[in-house]
């Protein structure tokens, strides 16, 4: 697993600048769009929400791409998290492949 330095894009980057700033759709247009509240979106704009399957199967029939597109972003970014965060890395990094663990 490749670890960068540098933290992958945000969904909520993604459907900012990919989606509604080139389409010139308001977060409010989105929500109605996916049948969800405006809140809802803001959330996942702003990073406050992370994406759910449901979540990502809705954003893939608006945009009309993939499921995995989505899930796929937020799994960069969870795993990234993870691997910047001093003590979860330490957590991850005593876990010991099962063939050293009980040789």
């Amino acid at each position: 697993m490749m670890i960068t330095k540098r933290q992958p894009i945000s969904v909520g980057e993604m459907i900012t600048e990919e989606y509604l700033i080139p389409l010139d759709i308001t977060q409010g247009k989105l929500a109605q769009a996916m049948g969800v509240s405006r809140k809802t979106v803001n959330e996942l704009c702003t990073g406050k929400r992370t994406i759910t399957v449901d979540t990502a199967l809705l954003l893939a029939r608006v945009f009309g791409n993939t499921p995995d597109f989505w899930l796929n972003l937020q799994r960069r970014n969870d795993i990234w998290a993870i691997m910047h965060t001093p003590k979860r890395k330490a957590r991850i990094d005593k876990a010991k492949p099962l063939r050293e663990a009980f040789a």
